[in-house]
């Protein structure tokens, strides 16, 4: 998924910096998406992130608070 040929994200790295498509204005927006994969990182460097991010995730009181509305509101838990 991470990779620039990955068919989830080949159209965003490969389009043209001229697109009409709003998204795409500005100078930071393919940038901004390269950090948000965290294309720098090596496999072991993103899976031990991604660990730290679902450990605070499950400590957050944020997260039960959505958790708890989702199970009241659609069932979902």
């Amino acid at each position: 998924l991470r990779s620039p040929q990955s068919p989830c994200t080949k159209p965003c790295f490969s389009h043209p910096a001229g697109s009409q498509l709003p998204c795409f204005h500005g100078s930071s927006t393919i940038r901004n998406l390269k950090e948000r994969f965290h294309m720098n990182m090596t496999e072991e460097q993103l899976q031990l992130l991604i660990e730290q991010m679902v450990d605070g995730s499950m400590r957050s009181i944020t997260t039960k608070l959505y958790d708890g509305f989702q199970y009241l509101t659609n069932g979902i838990m």
